[in-house]
């Protein structure tokens, strides 16, 4: 009976089997991430990313364990970073960390995401100017966090899009009471992400915002899939079933992944960690078979 912290110890000795079921993921090549396409490009994103919310709010002379999350996120396939003004110094932590680990060729390829996080359009420009010089590259994905302002800021990302500063428009809210304003947005057609909570245990997304994005054609980013920890303490002292260990999963930390990645509107959840090894153990979830829809009711029953 391993826990997560324990199993990752035998976690790489499991053999994990090639090939996505359902939810359009494709494997890229033996022994690397799993991907799925934005709707709206067809641009292949990894099925696992990286958020900063707390774990990355340190200053310079605390980043050293972190060096070595991002190396190793890079190393095993992630791309997609998430970060946010609001997380203080988590966007400058993203930018110190991909110099860090640069090589002689530059700076990992990554996928920036962040948001603004203000009201005004003179200071939600400063503010996405700041966030870039932060992160020390341009940023791809600029979120309007928990929706503020939002119909100040529509306009002025829709023209930094239009004139190449920024690839894509998203959405976020830590609120299942937010979900009815978003699909109204969503609807515009102006929205190519969107972010919100999911997971095994909250699943109010099911519900209408994960079918309304696949009806409006916008990639999905899952925020604490993991209900900050407490799905761990649910877990604790059980054995991964059976079932779970034939899609690859050798923790619990995968089951809880591959369940939100099995949905067919899921682009990738992007768990937050400061630990390498739980960060490898995240990365494994974006490896071998998806779950089926009869597998993922399978994952509900057991909580």
């Amino acid at each position: 009976m391993l826990d997560r912290r324990r199993f990752l110890g035998v976690a790489a000795s499991v053999p994990l089997l090639l090939g996505a079921r359902r939810a359009g993921a494709k494997p890229v090549k033996e022994d690397t991430m799993l991907t799925k396409p934005v709707p709206k490009t067809g641009e292949a994103l990894p099925v696992v990313g990286l958020g900063t919310y707390s774990t990355f709010d340190v200053g310079p002379e605390k980043r050293g364990p972190l060096v070595e999350v991002m190396r190793r996120f890079v190393e095993l396939g992630g791309r997609i970073i998430d970060s946010s003004p609001m997380y203080n110094q988590s966007e400058a932590t993203v930018g110190d960390l991909l110099g860090r680990i640069a090589s002689a060729s530059g700076r990992p390829k990554v996928f920036l995401a962040t948001k603004v996080w203000t009201t005004g359009k003179e200071k939600g420009v400063a503010e996405m100017a700041r966030s870039a010089q932060l992160m020390g590259a341009r940023i791809e994905l600029m979120q309007i966090h928990n929706l503020l302002d939002w119909r100040t800021h529509l306009p002025t990302l829709q023209t930094m899009k239009a004139d190449g500063r920024i690839r894509y428009i998203g959405l976020t809210h830590y609120s299942t009471s937010a979900f009815g304003e978003m699909e109204l947005i969503m609807k515009t057609g102006a929205i190519d992400f969107i972010q919100v909570p999911y997971s095994l245990v909250s699943r109010e997304a099911e519900k209408r915002i994960l079918p309304a994005a696949i009806d409006q054609k916008v990639a999905v980013l899952v925020m604490e899939p993991f209900e900050r920890g407490s799905l761990f303490e649910r877990t604790r002292g059980k054995a991964v079933p059976a079932f779970a260990t034939e899609l690859g999963c050798a923790s619990w930390a995968q089951v809880f992944l591959k369940f939100i990645i099995g949905h067919p509107a899921v682009t990738a959840p992007i768990p937050a960690t400061s630990n390498a090894k739980h960060l490898e153990d995240n990365m494994g979830a974006g490896r071998g078979p998806l779950p089926s829809e009869s597998d993922r009711k399978k994952m509900v029953a057991l909580l």
